[in-house]
C-alpha cells in the first residue's frame, strides 16, 4: 500500500502531461466565421481518421485515468 501512495503523484504527473499533449495536438476546426456567429460551410461533421482518432481516444482514456487517480489520492 505504501508503494501505491509513493507512486501516485508520479502517475498523476505522467497522466496530466499525456492529457495536456493529446488535447493541444488535436486540430481545431473553428474558423473566424464561426467566432462571430456566422456559419462556416466547412465546419460540418467529419469522421476522425488516423492520428486524429488516436489523439481523440488518448485524451478520453487519459482523462478518465487521471480522474480515477485523483479520486484514489483523495481516498488515500
Amino acid at each position: 500500500m505504501s508503494t501505491t501512495i509513493e507512486a501516485l503523484p508520479y502517475v498523476q504527473i505522467f497522466l496530466s502531461v499525456i492529457l495536456t499533449l493529446s488535447i493541444l495536438l488535436q486540430q481545431s476546426s473553428a474558423g473566424l466565421g464561426g467566432t462571430f456567429g456566422g456559419s462556416d460551410s466547412l465546419a460540418t461533421f467529419h469522421t476522425r481518421r488516423g492520428f486524429e482518432k488516436v489523439l481523440f481516444y488518448t485524451s478520453i482514456v487519459s482523462a478518465v485515468l487521471f480522474a480515477i487517480a485523483c479520486f484514489v489520492a483523495i481516498l488515500v
